[in-house]
């Protein structure tokens, strides 16, 4: 080997070496759970409604429970556990990775119905926990995430659940309020689901017996989201196609359906519907934030959404899909305080306006495939 190829050799393994010690020291800020000090800290933010009349701060729908505190249901989206039940009836869903680049999972919020089962049901992740308690939701889970290492225990489910800092009914009984304690019991286990992951289920109506009887609050105290009335038929373009490009099966497709101004939504190449109702998935706004994933310990993933224990990060790029057009903006959740609000922002500064309707949240990662075809 010549002294040239010497030289090109150690450039290379210098740089190689520069690589490895970015990733193991430079990054480890950001694998570690933030000790947030004022978390008790209130935000200057607007608390009044945003909308007028007895309408559901989420969707912006009259309804008899408008002011019903939600249900954030955590759910699955793995193969096997499809079609989920609830869905169809719910405020909000909103969508994230909970392995980098790859698994998603779900959280239902519902105020306005009670659907008759929720499920399937899945363990607590951090990064729904924070956004839960934003909604001043009650956060039901079936199991938690949970650290092996008492320094990382902090940030993880299991931790926030056991020290209260969001009120929880946990199906599994591993962390936080057990539904065991419940005297109506409103978690079980469904017959004929092919993996016994997939069984676990609960009835909404027996939730709420159940938050009463733990002492939890009933009214929402959730700001919400502006609303005004819908496009008319005339001025609705004639269709569009949307792709979020989750992973493999995961991946989500949304087909504009003019006549009822709702986005038709395919999951995985299948259409995707209700188990309880047998309904097409169709709400009226979707809403795609981008955001960074990173893997934090084994198997857990965090989502740069300004949670308070691991995030450097609480804002970014928003898009919006509503009245067969697409719209773009930003979003926020003020990482200094777990109660903050998720806040949707359109390209002027001004919070944003909806449709009135359900609102499905999809968190999706940079580089991955977003991609809207309008049809006028």
């Amino acid at each position: 080997m010549d002294k040239r190829q010497k030289v090109i050799v150690a450039v290379v393994a210098l740089a190689i070496i520069g690589l490895i010690a970015y990733f193991v020291f430079g990054k480890k800020d950001m694998r570690q759970p933030i000790e947030l000090n004022n978390k008790n800290q209130s935000l200057t933010v607007n608390t009044g409604p945003a909308n007028t009349g007895e309408v559901s701060p989420i969707s912006g729908l009259p309804c008899e429970h408008w002011n019903r505190r939600p249900l954030a249901v955590m759910q699955p989206g793995d193969v096997t556990a499809r079609p989920a039940a609830g869905f169809s009836e719910a405020d909000m869903v909103i969508e994230m990775p909970v392995i980098t680049a790859s698994v998603t999972r779900l959280m239902a919020l519902y105020i306005c119905n009670t659907p008759a089962e929720v499920g399937s049901m899945r363990s607590a992740r951090h990064d729904f926990i924070h956004l839960a308690k934003g909604f001043d939701a009650i956060f039901v889970s079936w199991g938690r995430s949970e650290s092996h290492s008492d320094s990382d225990s902090v940030g993880l489910a299991r931790g926030i659940l056991d020290r209260g800092e969001i009120e929880n009914i946990n199906c599994n009984g591993d962390a936080g309020k057990s539904a065991n304690a419940c005297s109506n019991s409103p978690c079980f286990r469904k017959e004929g689901m092919a993996r016994g992951v997939d069984s676990g289920y609960a009835h909404p109506a027996d939730l709420l017996t159940c938050a009463k009887e733990f002492g939890y609050r009933s009214e929402n105290q959730f700001s919400g989201y502006k609303h005004v009335a819908e496009a008319a038929l005339e001025s609705r373009p004639t269709g569009g196609h949307l792709r979020v490009a989750f992973g493999g099966p995961f991946a989500t497709e949304y087909e504009y359906d003019r006549e009822s101004n709702s986005y038709l939504r395919t999951w995985g190449n299948t259409a995707d519907t209700d188990r309880n109702t047998k309904q097409r998935i169709a709400p009226k706004n979707v809403i795609v934030l981008i955001a960074q994933s990173d893997q934090i310990e084994g198997q857990y993933n965090n989502v740069q959404l300004g949670d308070p224990w691991y995030d450097q990060t609480d804002s970014g790029d928003a898009f919006y899909y509503m009245n067969g057009s697409q719209y773009r903006g930003s979003w926020k959740k003020d990482k200094s305080d777990i109660a903050s609000k998720l806040i949707f922002f359109d390209e002027s500064g001004n919070e944003m306006t909806f449709v009135p309707g359900q609102m499905w949240v999809e968190i999706l990662e940079p580089g991955q495939t977003l991609k809207w075809d309008p049809i006028q």
